[in-house]
């Protein structure tokens, strides 16, 4: 989806960053995890389980790293980033220190009111991006927040309707398969986007929620339909037509190309520590990081990986300019 800070003469510059990183072989995502705490109760999660106590080991600006890297793409998670107040400040100082960048929040959104938001799009966000998996109270069980889905959906609209960028972050799960299209739908009438990617028991070890291969004819079935309605409705979905191909193909378990998790994107935690990915333990302090090499990973389809190796096709210029 077209951000409303996004023009498409900024495409100029955003490719000529792209393209040195690349020639640098640096990461051209930088994950910030502002923080390890969080107040949902996922299944596949246990950052609900950190400390509170963490909170004073918590860097209080990522500005320096942010500089390091200089990437095109800049992302705050957590746990729950907006459990810290002074989120906007973190934000800010990482907006001060680089420039053209893509600078995205994800929130599990109970904390997300409209005044909020816009107090972090005055600070440098471009995109939030809320987790929703369904669109009723399936969600308020899964996160362990009542009342979460109708909130996320009334403020979602509040948020685009001011002007900010909005996308729902939905993993394809084995008893969502059937919402996956009307919450697109959902999103495609309200105006904001969706970005898909596929559950994982690699955080935690549940395995509840794991494509099997009685899901497999379902699945390939709802590939086909997203890719329809990408071609009709550019904007929505913001997954490229590559990622969304290969989906089936991990499931299956037939994915045996490198990971480059680490090349094109890299997470510094709430310490200061940095790794290759998400759910891999910390190697050291990020001024040490010295590059990584691909490794023989399929414990994830992330949309972070998927991406991030999604040869530059036409489709990701079109789903780029376009606006819903």
């Amino acid at each position: 989806m077209l951000s409303a800070r996004f023009r498409p003469w900024h495409l100029v510059p955003f490719s000529v960053k792209y393209a040195r990183l690349r020639l640098r072989r640096r990461p051209v995502l930088v994950t910030f995890e502002v923080t390890m705490r969080c107040n949902a109760r996922c299944g596949f999660c246990d950052y609900w389980k950190t400390p509170a106590d963490r909170k004073a080991a918590e860097l209080r600006s990522f500005a320096d790293a942010a500089r390091a890297f200089d990437p095109m793409i800049v992302t705050f998670s957590g746990g729950e980033p907006l459990l810290r107040p002074d989120l906007e400040e973190v934000v800010a100082t990482v907006d001060r220190a680089i420039r053209w960048k893509w600078m995205t929040l994800i929130t599990h959104g109970a904390m997300l009111t409209p005044e909020r938001a816009q107090a972090l799009w005055d600070a440098g966000i471009t995109q939030f991006s809320v987790s929703l998996d369904y669109r009723d109270e399936r969600h308020d069980r899964a996160r362990g927040i009542p009342g979460l889905a109708a909130r996320i959906l009334a403020n979602a609209e509040r948020i685009r309707a001011a002007g900010m960028t909005v996308r729902f972050n939905t993993v394809i799960k084995d008893d969502n398969l059937d919402e996956v299209m009307p919450l697109v739908r959902t999103a495609a009438a309200m105006r904001v986007g969706v970005n898909l990617s596929v559950y994982t028991d690699f955080k935690n070890g549940n395995e509840a929620h794991l494509l099997r291969a009685e899901h497999h004819a379902r699945l390939e079935a709802l590939v086909q339909e997203l890719l329809a309605f990408k071609r009709q409705r550019r904007g929505i979905i913001s997954n490229s037509d590559h990622y969304l191909e290969h989906i089936p193909r991990w499931v299956r378990g037939e994915m045996t190309e490198p990971c480059r998790s680490g090349q094109d994107t890299v997470h510094i935690d709430p310490y200061g520590s940095i790794r290759r990915c998400p759910d891999f333990p910390a190697d050291g302090p990020w001024p040490e990081y010295a590059g990584y090499a691909p490794i023989r990973c399929d414990r994830c389809y992330y949309a972070c990986r998927g991406e991030a190796q999604a040869p530059l096709r036409a489709d990701r210029f079109l789903d780029l300019l376009a606006s819903p």
